[in-house]
């Protein structure tokens, strides 16, 4: 309807409503025998009562507000504008009017009597028309029934916009674990059990779709009662965790899927900032790889505790200028350098460090895709080795104070091109802090949620195209972190850093992908293998079944931070390290693309390396026992 059309409308209603309330007003004052002198007098107190309730009620924004979702305020609006028009209608008779038509009379008794009787009517009509619309908006067959989790604040905003917006969802009943609600009705609904109860309430309630509704609650909540809806089969949406919900408003739109966070239920790391970022304050901070996953992240964390200027460096153009832009946006007044470099050219290198004269490297570019380097051995080698090496040696030749480099758990015991070329690059650390005052450090992480060509994004494609779901095996396990997280380790373990140690990043539980497969299936409302199809295709090439955070030769002690460990760095034979490396990059120089020779190379590197070209064959015997001994190392690193 048009926004005059409705004004209209509703003048003529409201002053329908007052008349109305008018005329009672002096039936009752008169016992329903209204004497002909007052009548005479009924069109000019209909004329100025109905004026002036009108006036006051565009004055308090009566004809702004919807009907539909009447409640207190307009309640109170409508008392507020009734008053003022009794009260004027009081003065203006009594004051002017009176004054030279003396033969019209208002008895007293008329102004309280209309007040009372123009708020029932005006306000009752507000509420009926409510409970109409409520009513009105009862389960079509269109509508999907939904289970509120959470019969809180949050839970009843889930609802009351649920039907404000007329969604294709409808609230049909709650879940809430505390007993003083149970079997009662909050706005309505019922109150169908705790959580041990949602398989039952899904059943009686006929449910399509579960609302998870409780933002205070702890990471570990969320992943119970999602656990616990996931095997029903229905689809799961979670409303914004609290500091999204500032303004205590939720819309449709702020319904979010169930994430991998949400699932794997770790409680995320807590860093105080302020505390660890004193070393990037006021400094010439260089970030490489700026444009992928972990190196943009670490840019936008470095950008926030107000660095002297920042480096952001990359190979891609368009990454570059993406994070260039998103960084100018947030932090208008940053001095940022955008550089378009490769960290395999190391005069182009040795140009940047000396022009801009770089205080603490934040080394994050390498080639990461296992089975992509297994393919390009000589690009994982002129990249993740020499790559970081050139950076490395600059950092040390301009004085950098700190130098912090991304490794990955995949640098333990390699059996990947990538992995023994990221061991490579703590060994180039290592050895170079033996004889630099810069700090040279390395820190050691595996999978990362939501990262470029991670696991996870790949699946929920799939399933968005109706699948297959492929997962390479049964058996594959992998630790997960959040990006952010990650970073803010990254930024502790370069505050706690002394030189020549590799930093080892507490990841939680590991996570077998056959299951998060399954459970992601499941989250979008389908079963695993009659709805969506899992498809094993076999370990690529250089994959393992589970990775290791420490070598054979590093133990490993705690810091002061519950979440990062420190190793003992293991004994790196400098000369044979660079005697290796110059007969390595002699063979590249020579553009010698000889696998096997490339191979052995990194074998003569990385004692701990073993090629696997593709290897399905597995002793579960052996993981498990793995996976328990990394766990029990953790445990007792935690324990000292």
């Amino acid at each position: 309807m048009n926004k005059y059309v409705r004004l209209i409308a509703l003048l003529l209603i409201d002053a329908i409503l007052v008349t109305t309330s008018v005329y009672t007003a002096y039936l009752l004052r008169f016992d329903f025998a209204i004497r002909q002198e007052f009548i005479d007098t009924l069109p000019y107190v209909f004329a100025l009562f109905v004026i002036l309730n009108l006036f006051s009620f565009y004055i308090f924004k009566i004809y702004k507000r919807i009907w539909q979702y009447a409640s207190m305020g307009d309640l109170l609006a409508i008392i507020k504008g009734a008053l003022l028009s009794g009260s004027a209608s009081f003065f203006v008779h009594h004051l002017l009017v009176k004054q030279y038509y003396s033969d019209i009379v208002v008895p007293r008794s008329i102004y309280p009597l209309t007040f009372i009787i123009i708020f029932l009517t005006v306000g009752g009509s507000r509420i009926v028309w409510r409970l109409l619309r409520d009513s009105y908006g009862k389960i079509m067959p269109h509508h999907r029934r939904a289970l509120i989790v959470g019969a809180g604040e949050a839970g009843v905003m889930v609802v009351k916009e649920l039907r404000r917006a007329g969604s294709v969802l409808y609230p049909v009943a709650f879940i809430d674990d505390n007993k003083q609600k149970q079997n009662y009705e909050v706005i309505g609904i019922p109150v169908a059990g705790t959580r041990e109860e949602i398989p039952h309430a899904v059943k009686k309630y006929k449910i399509d779709e579960i609302i998870v509704a409780i933002p205070t609650a702890s990471h570990a909540d969320i992943s119970d009662i999602i656990k616990r809806c996931k095997e029903i089969g229905r689809q799961i949406k979670i409303i914004p965790r609290m500091n999204d919900l500032i303004n205590g408003k939720i819309t449709i739109n702020m319904l979010r899927e169930v994430s991998v966070e949400d699932l794997l239920g770790r409680e995320p790391v807590k860093v105080d900032m302020d505390e660890i970022t004193s070393y990037l304050k006021g400094q010439v901070v260089l970030v490489t790889g700026a444009g992928g996953s972990i190196g943009s992240e670490i840019c936008r964390q470095v950008a926030a505790v107000k660095p002297k200027s920042l480096l952001i460096l990359g190979h891609g153009e368009n990454s570059i200028y993406e994070i260039e832009m998103e960084l100018r946006r947030t932090y208008p007044s940053l001095n940022l350098h955008p550089i378009i470099a490769d960290v395999q050219a190391r005069g182009r290198i040795a140009e940047v460090f000396r022009q801009y004269q770089p205080q603490v490297v934040f080394h994050a570019a390498a080639h990461k895709h296992v089975p992509l380097m297994e393919s390009n051995p000589q690009e994982a080698i002129k990249n993740n080795v020499f790559g970081t090496k050139n950076v490395a040696e600059c950092a040390h030749a301009f004085g950098a104070k700190r130098f912090v480099l991304i490794s990955t758990d995949k640098a333990v015991n390699p059996t990947s091109v990538m992995g023994a070329t990221k061991r490579i690059a703590e060994m180039i650390l290592q050895n170079t802090n033996s004889s630099s005052s810069t700090i040279f450090t390395a820190v050691r992480f595996g999978n990362v949620l939501g990262s470029r060509g991670s696991v996870i994004p790949v699946f929920k494609k799939q399933i968005a195209e109706g699948g297959p779901v492929t997962v390479t095996h049964p058996e594959m396990i992998r630790y997960f972190m959040t990006i952010p997280e990650a970073v803010q380790l990254v930024i502790q373990a370069g505050s706690l850093a002394t030189g020549g140690e590799v930093f080892i990043l507490d990841m939680g539980r590991p996570v077998k992908i056959a299951e998060l497969a399954s459970d992601l299936i499941r989250l979008s409302g389908l079963e695993p293998g009659k709805d969506i199809q899992i498809i094993y295709t076999g370990l690529r090439p250089g994959e393992k079944l589970f990775e290791e955070i420490l070598t054979n030769e590093e133990g490993a002690s705690a810091t002061k931070h519950d979440r990062i460990y420190v190793s003992r760095p293991s004994d790196v034979d400098n000369d044979k390290l660079l005697n290796e490396l110059n007969e390595m990059e002699k063979h590249l120089l020579q553009d010698i693309n000889d696998r096997s020779l490339i191979k052995r190379h990194l074998e003569r590197l990385v004692s701990t390396y073993k090629s696997n070209e593709i290897n399905d064959t597995f002793d579960k015997e052996i993981v498990d026992e793995q996976i328990k001994a990394s766990l029990e190392l953790v445990a007792a690193i935690e324990h000292k």
